[in-house]
């Protein structure tokens, strides 16, 4: 016999949470997470979960601490609640960057987080556009890793014309983002050859690739202060591209990016909605969001019934 499902929603992304609800047509689960005067965070969960197959939403999106946090807390109450078996859905995994030592006596952090998701009962996690695909081994429970390639090639479809379009990797490291991206759109692909000579600052040295005459589209994972695509959308227009815009899964947009992009000689930026937008990056007219909800949502409905959700991994 097939067990109920129930999804619950933490704070960080509560929109995200109830769309995933209204394309598998169930309602959000009953829950409250509050904070006390001293800063503890407190979580009880409103409705009967035993037995029951639980899904928690929650990016571990800025405030990072205080989002994995009440994750931790969140699980810690369904299992203690008896719930069937609970699958954290990450859209947004914080802390992805430290997924290994760069510099001697340095934590690989992204290990940590995984062992503290496992440590507080989760039986199964979830995720999308991981920034290091490694980060999967980092757990030993089941991971399902999914991309918001098929949101957003649709959206690259409906804007771009293949004969006229090159896709542009920002770093080395991208390539095979955007090699698989070119691949399905029929487009040409340039790289960006960078140097990071700090945390949070980049320099672009040349673009190996022919962008001239063409719309360039900078294909990313993140967006975090921009400070990358910006200088690279300079060096592409800079070397003979007709426009440039950008495209990635998590817009996290922090410090000041929204001054960058306004800055910047980008036409358009897309992000999903794994991380909810700022007020401020909302304002901002080059920015446009697309939604994941229903890609999450046919993923939770095939994991719930033990279907395959291979076909979601393009």
């Amino acid at each position: 016999m097939l067990k109920s499902l129930t999804i619950f929603g933490g704070n960080a992304n509560r929109q995200l949470a109830q769309d995933i609800c209204k394309y598998i047509e169930i309602p959000l689960g009953a829950s409250e997470c509050t904070t006390f005067s001293d800063g503890e965070l407190y979580c009880e969960i409103g409705e009967n979960v035993r037995g029951v197959n639980c899904f928690v939403i929650q990016p571990t999106c800025t405030p990072v601490n205080r989002n994995l946090m009440e994750l931790l807390v969140m699980v810690d109450a369904l299992k203690r609640s008896s719930a069937g078996s609970i699958v954290v859905v990450l859209p947004y995994y914080g802390y992805a960057r430290q997924d290994r030592k760069t510099k001697p006596r340095t934590p690989i952090t992204s290990r940590l987080v995984a062992d503290l998701i496992t440590a507080a009962g989760a039986n199964r996690v979830l995720a999308m556009d991981l920034h290091a695909g490694q980060i999967q081994g980092f757990f030993n429970i089941p991971f399902d890793h999914l991309f918001a390639m098929p949101v957003l090639m649709e959206y690259l479809r409906s804007r771009h014309v293949p004969s006229q379009t090159v896709l542009v990797s920002p770093d080395a490291g991208g390539v095979e983002r955007t090699r698989a991206y070119s691949k399905r759109l029929g487009t040409t692909l340039a790289m960006i050859d960078k140097r990071r000579t700090a945390h949070n600052v980049s320099e672009v040295l040349h673009i190996i690739g022919d962008v001239t005459g063409k719309d360039a589209v900078v294909i990313d994972d993140m967006i975090d202060t921009a400070g990358t695509l910006c200088n690279a959308a300079r060096a592409i227009m800079d070397a003979g591209a007709r426009s440039v815009s950008a495209c990635a899964t998590h817009g996290v947009l922090s410090g000041p990016a929204i001054d960058r992009i306004e800055a910047a000689p980008l036409e358009e930026i897309v992000v999903t909605d794994t991380i909810p937008l700022a007020e401020h990056a909302r304002a901002c007219r080059k920015i446009k969001q697309l939604g994941v909800g229903r890609l999450l949502g046919e993923a939770i409905k095939r994991i719930h019934h033990g279907d395959s959700i291979s076909s979601l991994f393009i």
